[in-house]
Protein backbone atom coordinates (compact mmCIF):
# COMPACT_ATOMS: atom_id res chain seq x y z
CA UNK A 1 0.00 0.00 0.00
CA UNK A 2 1.77 3.09 -0.86
CA UNK A 3 2.45 5.90 2.16
CA UNK A 4 0.17 8.42 0.57
CA UNK A 5 0.29 11.36 3.73
CA UNK A 6 -1.83 14.30 1.84
CA UNK A 7 -3.49 15.08 -1.47
CA UNK A 8 -4.18 18.71 -2.29
CA UNK A 9 -6.07 20.34 -5.37
CA UNK A 10 -4.46 23.63 -6.19
CA UNK A 11 -5.30 24.73 -10.11
CA UNK A 12 -1.42 26.87 -9.32
CA UNK A 13 0.21 23.64 -9.10
CA UNK A 14 3.52 22.75 -7.54
CA UNK A 15 4.57 26.28 -6.35
CA UNK A 16 5.96 28.25 -2.79
CA UNK A 17 2.69 27.70 -0.40
CA UNK A 18 3.19 24.12 -1.44
CA UNK A 19 6.72 23.83 -0.46
CA UNK A 20 7.13 26.16 2.26
CA UNK A 21 3.19 25.18 4.26
CA UNK A 22 1.89 22.39 2.95
CA UNK A 23 4.79 19.83 2.53
CA UNK A 24 6.55 20.07 5.76
CA UNK A 25 2.91 19.79 7.24
CA UNK A 26 2.10 16.67 5.42
CA UNK A 27 5.42 15.44 6.43
CA UNK A 28 5.97 14.33 2.71
CA UNK A 29 9.63 13.77 1.10
CA UNK A 30 7.94 13.03 -2.20
CA UNK A 31 5.55 15.41 -4.25
CA UNK A 32 3.65 13.54 -7.07
CA UNK A 33 2.19 16.25 -9.28
CA UNK A 34 -0.69 13.82 -11.28
CA UNK A 35 -1.63 16.11 -14.17
CA UNK A 36 -1.61 15.10 -17.84
CA UNK A 37 -0.52 18.80 -19.45
CA UNK A 38 2.43 18.45 -16.66
CA UNK A 39 3.12 15.04 -17.03
CA UNK A 40 3.82 16.09 -21.17
CA UNK A 41 5.47 19.42 -20.43
CA UNK A 42 9.47 19.78 -19.77
CA UNK A 43 8.92 23.80 -19.36
CA UNK A 44 6.00 23.33 -16.75
CA UNK A 45 7.81 20.60 -14.65
CA UNK A 46 10.84 22.90 -14.90
CA UNK A 47 9.06 25.47 -13.33
CA UNK A 48 7.25 23.25 -10.77
CA UNK A 49 10.99 22.02 -9.46
CA UNK A 50 11.99 25.38 -9.13
CA UNK A 51 9.70 26.11 -6.21
CA UNK A 52 10.06 22.16 -4.93
CA UNK A 53 13.14 22.68 -2.12
CA UNK A 54 13.67 20.04 -0.50
CA UNK A 55 11.36 17.98 -2.04
CA UNK A 56 11.79 15.05 -4.85
CA UNK A 57 9.44 15.26 -7.53
CA UNK A 58 7.60 12.97 -9.97
CA UNK A 59 5.18 14.21 -12.52
CA UNK A 60 2.80 11.65 -13.93
CA UNK A 61 -0.28 11.95 -16.50
CA UNK A 62 -3.62 10.87 -14.40
CA UNK A 63 -3.12 7.29 -15.90
CA UNK A 64 0.31 6.61 -14.71
CA UNK A 65 0.07 7.35 -11.55
CA UNK A 66 -3.05 5.37 -11.09
CA UNK A 67 -0.78 2.63 -13.27
CA UNK A 68 2.00 2.65 -10.47
CA UNK A 69 1.10 3.94 -7.45
CA UNK A 70 1.18 0.77 -6.07
CA UNK A 71 4.44 0.39 -6.65
CA UNK A 72 6.36 2.91 -4.47
CA UNK A 73 8.63 2.15 -2.48
CA UNK A 74 7.68 1.97 1.38
CA UNK A 75 10.65 4.99 2.41
CA UNK A 76 8.22 7.16 0.11
CA UNK A 77 5.73 9.59 1.89
CA UNK A 78 3.86 10.99 -0.80
CA UNK A 79 1.49 14.39 -1.36
CA UNK A 80 -0.08 14.49 -4.41
CA UNK A 81 -1.12 17.44 -5.89
CA UNK A 82 -3.68 17.86 -8.33
CA UNK A 83 -5.37 20.64 -10.23
CA UNK A 84 -8.91 19.95 -10.24
CA UNK A 85 -11.61 17.84 -8.44
CA UNK A 86 -12.07 15.95 -11.46
CA UNK A 87 -8.66 14.75 -11.67
CA UNK A 88 -8.63 13.83 -7.87
CA UNK A 89 -11.98 11.78 -8.51
CA UNK A 90 -10.39 9.48 -11.91
CA UNK A 91 -7.92 8.78 -9.53
CA UNK A 92 -10.04 7.94 -6.28
CA UNK A 93 -12.10 5.52 -8.92
CA UNK A 94 -8.37 4.16 -10.56
CA UNK A 95 -7.80 3.15 -7.19
CA UNK A 96 -5.68 5.02 -5.52
CA UNK A 97 -5.88 5.12 -2.08
CA UNK A 98 -6.91 8.84 -1.14
CA UNK A 99 -8.33 8.93 2.06
CA UNK A 100 -9.05 12.50 2.36
CA UNK A 101 -8.30 15.89 0.26
CA UNK A 102 -7.07 19.05 1.35
CA UNK A 103 -8.35 22.02 -1.30
CA UNK A 104 -7.03 25.11 -1.84
CA UNK A 105 -6.94 27.60 -4.57
CA UNK A 106 -9.49 27.30 -7.85
CA UNK A 107 -9.87 30.79 -8.94
CA UNK A 108 -12.89 32.31 -10.12
CA UNK A 109 -13.56 32.80 -13.76
CA UNK A 110 -16.98 32.94 -15.57
CA UNK A 111 -19.30 30.10 -15.14
CA UNK A 112 -18.02 29.54 -11.49
CA UNK A 113 -19.64 30.29 -8.17
CA UNK A 114 -17.11 31.84 -5.82
CA UNK A 115 -17.98 29.70 -2.07
CA UNK A 116 -14.84 31.32 -0.46
CA UNK A 117 -12.02 33.47 -0.34
CA UNK A 118 -9.82 31.00 -2.30
CA UNK A 119 -12.38 28.16 -3.95
CA UNK A 120 -14.97 29.44 -6.80
CA UNK A 121 -17.14 26.32 -8.05
CA UNK A 122 -18.88 25.48 -11.21
CA UNK A 123 -21.33 22.52 -11.96
CA UNK A 124 -19.15 20.05 -12.72
CA UNK A 125 -16.75 21.34 -9.40
CA UNK A 126 -20.02 20.66 -7.52
CA UNK A 127 -20.60 17.30 -8.82
CA UNK A 128 -17.19 15.81 -8.38
CA UNK A 129 -16.83 16.87 -5.16
CA UNK A 130 -20.11 15.68 -4.16
CA UNK A 131 -18.95 11.87 -5.53
CA UNK A 132 -16.10 12.18 -3.40
CA UNK A 133 -18.25 12.71 -0.65
CA UNK A 134 -20.22 9.84 -1.51
CA UNK A 135 -17.09 7.81 -1.99
CA UNK A 136 -16.09 8.37 2.09
CA UNK A 137 -13.40 11.05 0.97
CA UNK A 138 -13.40 14.22 3.18
CA UNK A 139 -12.62 17.47 1.39
CA UNK A 140 -11.90 20.69 3.16
CA UNK A 141 -11.00 24.01 2.16
CA UNK A 142 -7.87 24.99 3.74
CA UNK A 143 -5.52 27.06 2.08
CA UNK A 144 -2.94 27.37 4.42
CA UNK A 145 -1.85 24.59 7.07
CA UNK A 146 -2.77 26.94 9.74
CA UNK A 147 -5.82 27.89 9.05
CA UNK A 148 -8.87 26.00 10.27
CA UNK A 149 -10.53 23.66 7.73
CA UNK A 150 -14.05 24.33 5.95
CA UNK A 151 -16.01 20.88 5.04
CA UNK A 152 -16.86 21.46 1.28
CA UNK A 153 -20.28 19.70 1.82
CA UNK A 154 -21.95 23.06 2.22
CA UNK A 155 -21.09 24.36 -0.33
CA UNK A 156 -22.09 21.28 -2.88
CA UNK A 157 -25.80 20.07 -1.70
CA UNK A 158 -28.20 20.01 -4.44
Amino acid sequence: MPNIVYTRIDERGLHGQVTVGHGPHSGCNLILFANDAVANDPAQQALANMSAGEFDTRFFTLQKTIDVIHKAAGHQKIFILVRTPQDALTLVKGGVPITKINIGNMHYKEGKEQVHATVSLDDDDKHAFRELLELGIPCTIQRNPSDTPIDIEQYVKV
